[in-house]
């Protein structure tokens, strides 16, 4: 009996003191990549991890914790110091990804959001805040339509237009007027992000095309579509927000994945 509790004893601490390490490696990534660029470092980074030792993955999305936490962060910040965003999000609550982005846009110092991966939605949001978005050449961004509930508001708002109203629910209906408002507001605050980076005619336009469920939710929206527009994008991610995307692992998944050699190769010329 003493050797089995000593077992599950060293089963439900060993998971704790493999993500303390974690935690120490995330710390040392990210003080580096301050030293380097002279900046207040901030990760807004949305995986699946094993937090307990039952090993249940917790699904993550912008929150207003997340908000609340990268206020704080913002807050800490010298005016004169610049801000790194390092972003990785299927998105979340519109709320706290609008808090988030004018907490950024009224950071005097400039404001740059790595984006490794994507940053959908209420990522998006954020990223369109930034003075600056550096992606990786594969990288994508995404629409910012409102969704209510299940629904996208657009869809919603196509009902309105197909059916008769005497066909048309009392629900349905006070849907579509939330829809509508809530379109009209993400549309609002978007052009209030990008005018000070374009004329007001551009941002009208570019707030029309992300807010007004033209495509669906997870269509991917690239750095060469942004920088058509005028914003600021370029491409070449700092090797550290590579390293911390690692330290953010999956959740191990019983079916197989993804398997390489994780080391880079180079090619070498045989002269014959």
């Amino acid at each position: 009996m003493e050797w089995i509790f000593i077992l599950f004893l060293l089963y439900t601490l060993i998971p704790v003191w493999r993500q303390q390490r974690i935690h120490i490696a995330r710390y040392k990534t990210i003080r580096k990549l301050e030293s380097n660029r002279g900046s207040r470092v901030i990760t807004l980074i949305h995986r699946q991890e094993s937090l307990s030792f039952l090993g249940i993955p917790f699904r993550s999305f912008i929150n207003i914790e997340d908000s609340e936490q990268i206020l704080r962060a913002i807050r800490l910040t010298p005016d004169n110091m610049p801000i790194d965003l390092i972003l990785h999000t299927p998105g979340g609550l519109v709320l706290a990804s609008e808090q988030i982005a004018v907490a950024l846009q009224k950071h005097p110092a400039k404001v740059t959001v790595f984006v490794p991966h994507y940053a959908m939605s209420g990522g998006t949001m954020i990223c369109l805040a930034a003075d600056e978005i550096i992606l990786d050449e594969n990288a994508v961004l995404g629409p910012v339509d409102p969704q209510l509930g299940r629904f996208p508001a657009a869809s919603i708002l196509e009902v309105i237009k197909i059916k008769e109203l005497e066909h048309i629910s009392d629900d349905t209906l006070i849907m579509a007027d939330i829809a509508r408002k809530a379109i009209q507001q993400v549309k609002t605050f978007i052009k209030q992000l990008l005018l000070p980076k374009m004329d007001e005619q551009r941002a009208e336009q570019l707030s029309e095309i992300l807010a007004d469920g033209r495509w669906t939710h997870d269509y991917p929206i690239t750095g060469e579509w942004l920088k058509e527009f005028g914003l600021s994008v370029r491409f070449g991610l700092p090797k550290e927000v590579y390293l911390l995307m690692e330290l953010y692992p999956q959740s191990p998944s019983r079916r197989p994945t993804v398997q390489y050699i994780p080391i880079p190769y180079r090619v070498e010329n045989n002269d014959k």
